[in-house]
């Protein structure tokens, strides 16, 4: 399984409850990322998946199969994930939720930057453990 999270520069993933940014490229990236499989989403992330077809399922990390992919954001990633996918936003936010892929056993294989609706340059990178 595939975990998708979005970070700040310092590596934050939430601030007092929400999620620190949105940006509809992420969306369209995520779901172009679960081809030929589905893109799973929990019930918080509802709101900002709405106008797209995910499937919403908050035992997501339980039932999600080998080709799917999952988009976390009001959770750390389990450990059990070897295939990370990182959306960067190239800011620094309030952060009171963090997780550092390199200090968690990923190594980095791959990034490229893209044009995001309400960021200039979101930058997606991709780890394995």
């Amino acid at each position: 399984m595939k975990i998708i999270i979005c970070l700040d520069d310092d590596f934050g993933m939430m601030f007092g409850g929400r999620r620190q940014s949105r940006d509809k490229a992420v969306c369209e990236k995520a779901i172009s990322l679960a081809e030929g499989g589905k893109l799973y989403i929990n019930s918080f992330s509802k709101k900002l998946f709405a106008e797209y077809g995910v499937t919403v399922d908050d035992e997501m990390l339980s039932v999600a199969g080998d080709g799917d992919v999952c988009f976390l954001e009001n959770m750390l990633p389990p450990e059990n994930t070897s295939e990370l996918i990182v959306f960067k936003w190239n800011r620094r936010y309030p952060g009171d939720m963090h997780f550092e892929p390199t200090k968690n056993g990923f190594t980095l294989i791959s990034s490229e930057d893209f044009e995001g609706n309400s960021h200039e340059k979101i930058t997606m990178e991709i780890y394995k453990k």
